[in-house]
Formats: structure tokens, C-alpha cells, sequence
């Protein structure tokens, strides 16, 4: 009953909001993963290119280049897991100690908000940040298992086991690149996630603008079109 009587201090827009959000996020993040052929999205064209990469590797020696590459990838995934997990310290900071946000809502000439409202809005970026946190995680031991099996590689192009091993290789790398993106996803809604502070309506519109943004560099950013002049076949495997 106590649960019930605090859900009854959120309206019905706060609701529709959370909703919103959570489905945008969702949505957001299958269109990318699962693009249409015919619409490639950045993403499952930077797949085709690590299979490019591993094929590539196959023939160059020494590897010194490629060791770097994925090295600069790990490092990327640990400086992002660092900042989230500062990120989530902060947050868990907050919770249980809204005085701040009152103050700055009494600022703004905000409503009166009681301490829970406060908390789960909270609460709300707290778990978008865990997930990038776990996804950056995932990412940076995956990428250290590509590291492995490019290390597995043989050296002569003519060995049976040399593309068999590369497109192991590949396909982990595609793997933790995705996980990385996913962090990445969940880390720009962690973000629309602080515009629940301000209203309902601004948790909205920050969801829309994300998937905006997310939705331009993935299908129509020059940087797509760059990619799309040049599109390898990739290693005879789907994006």
C-alpha cells in the first residue's frame, strides 16, 4: 500500500514519459542491430570492415599495426566502464539525499517534489548508466579475447587454419564492437534520462532529440556516406 501511495505522486504524463523513453531506447537500438539491406546502418558497415581488417591481417607482417588497433579499442572500452562507474558513484551519491535537487527545483520555481519522486527519477539514470557500465565490461574482455585469437593466427597465408582463425577473430571483434555500442546507446539516454528532473514533457522531448541524433549518424551522417563508397563484401558473412 505504502508502494501505491508514493506510484500516485507521478501523473499520468510522468507514466507516458517512462514509457517513451524506455520503448525509444528499445526501438532505437534494434533498428541499428537490424537494419534493412537495402539501408545498412554505420554500424553494419564498420562489421564488414573488421572482417576487412581480420582478412587483411592474414597477409601482413609483422602484425604490429594490428596489436595497436586493438589495444587503442580496449583502452576506448576501460576509459568509458571508468567514467560510468564515477558517473554511478555520483548518482548513488544523490539518492537517499535530495536536498540539492529540491533546492535547485525551488530555484527554477519547480513544483514542490516529495524525496521519492526525486529517487526514482534518479534511479532511472542510475540504470541506464549500470547497463553502459556492464556493456563497456563485456566489451573490453571481448576484445581481449579477439586480441587472442588474432595472436592464433598463423603466420603463413597457405595454413588451413589461418582464415578460419581470422574469421573467429572477426566476428568476436563485431561482437564486442557491439557491445561497446550498446553502452554507448544507453550512455546518451543515461543523459535524456536527467531531463525527467524538469517534467514529464521535457523527458520526452530529450528522448526524441536522442534518437534523433542516434538515428542520423547511424543512417544518414556523412560519415555513413563515406563508408557506403567503399563497402567491402566482407568475409562472406552477414552484417
Amino acid at each position: 500500500m505504502i508502494w501505491i501511495d508514493r506510484l500516485n505522486t507521478f501523473s499520468l504524463w510522468d507514466f507516458i514519459a517512462l514509457t517513451c523513453f524506455v520503448l525509444g531506447w528499445l526501438w532505437i537500438g534494434w533498428r541499428i542491430e537490424n537494419p534493412s539491406a537495402t539501408r545498412p546502418s554505420t554500424s553494419s558497415l564498420m562489421a564488414n570492415f573488421r572482417r576487412e581488417w581480420m582478412r587483411e591481417m592474414v597477409t601482413r607482417s609483422p602484425r604490429i599495426f594490428d596489436s595497436q588497433v586493438i589495444a587503442s579499442l580496449r583502452q576506448a572500452t576501460a576509459f568509458f566502464a571508468s567514467a560510468t562507474m564515477l558517473a554511478l558513484g555520483g548518482g548513488l551519491a544523490l539518492v537517499g539525499d535530495t536536498e540539492q535537487l529540491a533546492g535547485v527545483a525551488q530555484d527554477l520555481a519547480l513544483e514542490k517534489t516529495p524525496d521519492f519522486v526525486w529517487d526514482i527519477k534518479i534511479l532511472l539514470v542510475l540504470a541506464m548508466l549500470t547497463n553502459a557500465f556492464l556493456a563497456f565490461v563485456w566489451s573490453h574482455r571481448l576484445f581481449g579475447y579477439c586480441s587472442v585469437l588474432m595472436a592464433a593466427v598463423p603466420n603463413d597465408p597457405e595454413d588451413p587454419r589461418a582464415i578460419p582463425r581470422a574469421k573467429q577473430a572477426a566476428e568476436i571483434n563485431i561482437t564486442a564492437a557491439r557491445g561497446f555500442n550498446r553502452g554507448l546507446r544507453s550512455t546518451y539516454f543515461s543523459l535524456a534520462g536527467l531531463a525527467w528532473l524538469a517534467g514529464p514533457q521535457a523527458l520526452m522531448l530529450a528522448t526524441v532529440i536522442t534518437i534523433a541524433v542516434l538515428y542520423r549518424r547511424e543512417f544518414v551522417s556523412r560519415s555513413r556516406r563515406i563508408l557506403m563508397q567503399a563497402r567491402p563484401e566482407g568475409f562472406d558473412a552477414a552484417p
